[in-house]
C-alpha cells in the first residue's frame, strides 16, 4: 500500500527522535506512547518513519493470544533480525528467552548500540499485557534500569484506547515516563492529495472514506465519487465494504447491544430516548437508562466512536445533548453499506448504488457539518474573529431551528458569541437570499447571539444580496486550507 500524507505526524515523531539525537530530553532515551483506533495506520506510519530515519531499528509486533514465553522469544528474534542491528542483536538469536519480561527487556537493552541512536518499536502492547499481567510493571522497571540509559526512542503502540490511556495514567507504573500521541485518520487535505480531486469532491471523498488509509489508497486518481462508489459496491470484498465490518468485529466482539446502539445513531437517532427506543429488544421495550448510559459512555470515552454535543450559547442546556458517530468512515458505512455486501454477493451492487444516490444529498448535508466545525475550530482565532476560540452549533428541544455554526469564547456555555453561521453543501444552488433570511431569523432565538456576525460555508459561493449580508463566506478550498 502506498504511503500517503502524514507530514504532521512524521514531523512530530522526528521531534522526539531529535531529543534522542541531541540528548536534550533529560535522559539518553525517550519513550512515546502512540495510540489510535484499529486500521487507522499507526503501524504503517511508524514503519515509514523508521525507514526514513536511516537509523538502526527494531520493530516488534505482538500477536493476540500468543503466550508470554513465545512473545518473549519473538522479541529476541525481532532484535536479532532487525534493520542495522545484526551485529548487536546476533547473540539474542541464539539465546534462550528469560522467563520474565524484566530480564527479557534488560537483554534487549543490552543488545542495543550505546554509541548511536536506535528506535525500538513495541506494537500491540495491549496484547502483551493481556497475556501477562506483569508486563506493565516490567516495562517500567526495564525502562528505569536499562532502556532509558541508552540513546533509544521507544515507541509503544496500541489500538485498545482505554488500555493505552491507563498505561500513562497516574495509577500506572509507567506514569510520567512517556509522552502521548494519538494517530487519527488521514485529514481531508491528505485525501485530496491522494485522490487528485478538486476541493469540493475531495471533501466528499473524505466523507465516504473517513481518511482510513487503506480505503483512501483504493481510490483511483481523479475518479469521481459516483464512479468510486459504483465500483466498490459491486465487489463484496472491496475495502470500502469490508473495513467497517472488520473494525466493528475487532472492537466489539460479541457486544450485540453496543452494535445496536451504534446502528441506531448511524441511522439518524440523535437523542438518548430515541436511541433507547431504537435499540429495544424483541418485546419492543426501549433499553433501560441504566443499560444504555454505560454503553454510550464506553462508545464516547473509551472507544471514541461516538461524540456527544451540547448546544453552544450563553445559556446552559445539559438536557439537549445530541449524539453522532464521530468516526467519519463508520458514519457513512452504518448509514449506507452494512447490507451492501449481501447485495454485492447477489450481483446487485446497483441496488446499493441507487440507494446511496437517493439519500446522498440529505445525508451529506448533515455529515459535512462536523467536518466544517472542525475546520473553523482550527482557523479561529483569526483576523476576522480574534476572540473566538470555540466552534459549535445550537438547537432547541424541537431541533427547530438548528444553527450549524456558532463561534464563541468558551463552550458549552460561552460568555460571548461572535458569529453564527449556516452550512449549505448543495451541488448546484448557491447560498442565496432565502438562506440568509432563514439564518438571520433563527439566530434571534439563540441566547447571547445579539450582534453576532452572520457567516456561511457552502460548495457554491453566495450571490448578490446574500453575499453582501454575510460577514464572511468560506468555500471548499478554504475548508481544506486549514489542514495544509
Amino acid at each position: 500500500m502506498a504511503f500517503t500524507g502524514r507530514s504532521r505526524e512524521l514531523r512530530i515523531l522526528g521531534s522526539w527522535l531529535d531529543k534522542v539525537r541531541t540528548a536534550s530530553g533529560g535522559s539518553a532515551g525517550q519513550a512515546l506512547v502512540i495510540k489510535g483506533r484499529r486500521r487507522i495506520g499507526k503501524t504503517r506510519l511508524v514503519q515509514e518513519f523508521c525507514a526514513r530515519s536511516g537509523l538502526p531499528y527494531v520493530f516488534f509486533q505482538a500477536t493476540r493470544g500468543q503466550p508470554a514465553p513465545l512473545a518473549r522469544r519473538a522479541l529476541f528474534d525481532a532484535v536479532a533480525g532487525a534493520h542495522g542491528m545484526r551485529e548487536h542483536g546476533a547473540t539474542l538469536g541464539q539465546a534462550a528467552a528469560p522467563e520474565d519480561w524484566v530480564r527479557t527487556l534488560a537483554a534487549v537493552a543490552a543488545a542495543l548500540p550505546a554509541d548511536e541512536p536506535v528506535i525500538l518499536v513495541l506494537d500491540e502492547v495491549p496484547w502483551l499485557a493481556e497475556a501477562d499481567a506483569g508486563f506493565d510493571a516490567a516495562l517500567k522497571t526495564a525502562w528505569d534500569m536499562h532502556l532509558s540509559a541508552k540513546p533509544v526512542l521507544l515507541l509503544i503502540l496500541g489500538s485498545d484506547l482505554a488500555m493505552m490511556d491507563r498505561l500513562t495514567s497516574y495509577e500506572h507504573p509507567f506514569y510520567g515516563r512517556a509522552g502521548q500521541y494519538t494517530v487519527g485518520p488521514l485529514n481531508p487535505a491528505d485525501v485530496q492529495d491522494s485522490t487528485a480531486l478538486d476541493a469540493a469532491d475531495a471533501l466528499d471523498a473524505y466523507l465516504v472514506t473517513g481518511g482510513f488509509p487503506e480505503v483512501v489508497t483504493d481510490w483511483r486518481t481523479g475518479e469521481s465519487v459516483a464512479d468510486y462508489l459504483t465500483r466498490q459496491v459491486e465487489d463484496p470484498s472491496s475495502v470500502l465494504l469490508t473495513t467497517g465490518e472488520r473494525s466493528l468485529a475487532a472492537e466489539f466482539p460479541a457486544r450485540l447491544q453496543a452494535g445496536r446502539v451504534l446502528r441506531a445513531i448511524g441511522s439518524g437517532e440523535r437523542t438518548f430516548s430515541g436511541i433507547a427506543a431504537s435499540t429495544g429488544g424483541a418485546d419492543g421495550h426501549p433499553l433501560a437508562h441504566g443499560t444504555l448510559a454505560p454503553i454510550l459512555a464506553e462508545l464516547i470515552d473509551s472507544k471514541k466512536i461516538v461524540a456527544a454535543d451540547l448546544p453552544l450559547s450563553t445559556r446552559p442546556a445539559p438536557k439537549l445533548k445530541r449524539y453522532r458517530i464521530a468516526d467519519t468512515y463508520l458514519r457513512f458505512w452504518l448509514a449506507h453499506l452494512e447490507n451492501a455486501v449481501a447485495q454485492a454477493e447477489r450481483g446487485r451492487g446497483d441496488v446499493s448504488a441507487a440507494r446511496i444516490q437517493r439519500s446522498w444529498p440529505s445525508w451529506r448535508g448533515r455529515a459535512v457539518e462536523p467536518v466544517i466545525r472542525e475546520a473553523l475550530a482550527r482557523r479561529v482565532p483569526d483576523g476576522l474573529f480574534p476572540e473566538a476560540t470555540e466552534v459549535g452549533g445550537w438547537w432547541n428541544r424541537q431541533n427547530n431551528p438548528e444553527i450549524d455554526l456558532i463561534g464563541a469564547d468558551a463552550q458549552p456555555v460561552a460568555r460571548r458569541l461572535f458569529f453564527a453561521g449556516s452550512v449549505k453543501w448543495r451541488d448546484e444552488t448557491p447560498f442565496g437570499v432565502r438562506d440568509l433570511a432563514e439564518l438571520a431569523s433563527a439566530v434571534q432565538q439563540v441566547p447571547g447571539a445579539e450582534g453576532a456576525a452572520l457567516i456561511a460555508v457552502s460548495r457554491r459561493p453566495p450571490t448578490g444580496a446574500a453575499a453582501e449580508g454575510l460577514a464572511a463566506h468560506w468555500g471548499p478550498e478554504d475548508v481544506l486550507a486549514v489542514w495544509r
